[in-house]
C-alpha cells in the first residue's frame, strides 16, 4: 500500500522534492491559492497526484508522515500547530537552532508524533530528492528508513539526539552565509572605490577553487534570491552560538546584510557588474 505524506510548505524546497516523492502526497502552505499550484497547472511541475489542502489540518489528515519545509521563523508554530495521528512521523527539514528543533520535539511528541531532526545540507536546486540529508533523535532510523524509500537518496543518520544534525547545519552556516555576506560587503565597497578588479585579482592570486568574480556573482545571486529566507536562518545560527557562549557578532551581522538585500524582493539580474548596479541604486548601508 502506498504510504501518503504531507508537505507542509510549499517553497522551493517542496516543489523541488515533490516530483521525485514515492507517494501520495498532500500539500499545504499559505500560498496553496496561487495559480502556479492550481490542480491544472500541477502537471507542468510533475506533480501529478499531489493534493492542495486549504489547511494544515486537511493536509496532515490520515497521512503516515509529514515533511515541514516552512520558512525558519515558522518551524516551531508548524509543530505546535499540527494535528497529526499517534506514531506519524514528522520530518522537521527546517534550518532552525537545536533549542528550536527540541521545542519542535517536544510539541509533536505531546500528541504521540515521531520526531526526526533532518539537515538539508546543500541547496536543494539542482540536487533535489539527491540532495544530502543529515537525521538525528530517538526515531533516526526508522525516518532514515522512510525518507529512502520515499526516494531521497542521500541520507545519513548521525548518532545522538534531536539538535545533533541541525547543529552541524546550524554551525556549517556560519561560513557559508558569512562568505555571503562578507562578499556583499567586500565587492560593494571595491566598486564604490574603484578597486574591484584589483581586489577581485588579489583574491584570485590568494585562492584557486573558483575566480572571485563568479563567486561574487554566485552569492550576491542567492543573497538577492533568498536573502530573507537565509536571514531567518542566520538569526537561529545567532540562537546555536550564543547558546554555546562561543559569540556570534559576525553571524548576527550576516542577518543584517542578508535581510536587507533579500528584502529588495528583486530577481537577480545577470552578471556581476548588473547585480553590483542594482545593489548601489537600492540597497540601503547595512
Amino acid at each position: 500500500m502506498e504510504r501518503t505524506t504531507a508537505l507542509i510548505g510549499f517553497g522551493e524546497a517542496a516543489m523541488a522534492f515533490a516530483p521525485g516523492l514515492s507517494a501520495t502526497l498532500t500539500a499545504y502552505d499559505r500560498k496553496t491559492d496561487d495559480p502556479a499550484l492550481a490542480d491544472d497547472k500541477r502537471d507542468d511541475y510533475g506533480m501529478v497526484g499531489l493534493r492542495g489542502c486549504d489547511s494544515a489540518a486537511a493536509a496532515l489528515d490520515g497521512v503516515d508522515a509529514a515533511l515541514s519545509l516552512v520558512t525558519a521563523d515558522q518551524a516551531l508554530a508548524a509543530a505546535w500547530g499540527a494535528e497529526i495521528a499517534s506514531g506519524t512521523l514528522w520530518f522537521d527539514m527546517n534550518s532552525v537552532a537545536p533549542d528550536t528543533k527540541r521545542a519542535a520535539a517536544d510539541a509533536i511528541a505531546a500528541k504521540g508524533g515521531r520526531y526526526v531532526d533532518v539537515a538539508v545540507m546543500a541547496p536543494v536546486l539542482p540536487a533535489r530528492t539527491g540532495v544530502p540529508l543529515l537525521v538525528s533523535g530517538p526515531h533516526a532510523e526508522a525516518g532514515a528508513a522512510y525518507l529512502r524509500d520515499l526516494g531521497f537518496a542521500d541520507v545519513r543518520i548521525v548518532a545522538g539526539d534531536v539538535g545533533r544534525a541541525s547543529s552541524i547545519k546550524m554551525i556549517r552556516s556560519v561560513m557559508v552565509k558569512g562568505i555571503e555576506a562578507l562578499t556583499a560587503e567586500c565587492v560593494l565597497a571595491a566598486d564604490r572605490a574603484g578597486v574591484l578588479d584589483e581586489v577581485l585579482a588579489s583574491l584570485d592570486a590568494s585562492e584557486k577553487p573558483k575566480p572571485w568574480a563568479a563567486r561574487a556573482d554566485y552569492n550576491l545571486d542567492r543573497m538577492l534570491a533568498h536573502g530573507t529566507r537565509r536571514a531567518a536562518e542566520m538569526a537561529e545560527v545567532v540562537k546555536t552560538l550564543d547558546a554555546l557562549g562561543t559569540g556570534s557578532m559576525m553571524s548576527a551581522g550576516t542577518v543584517v546584510r542578508q535581510r536587507a538585500i533579500g528584502a529588495l524582493g528583486v530577481a537577480p539580474p545577470d552578471g556581476l557588474a548588473a547585480k553590483l548596479d542594482l545593489l548601489n541604486r537600492e540597497a540601503e548601508p547595512a
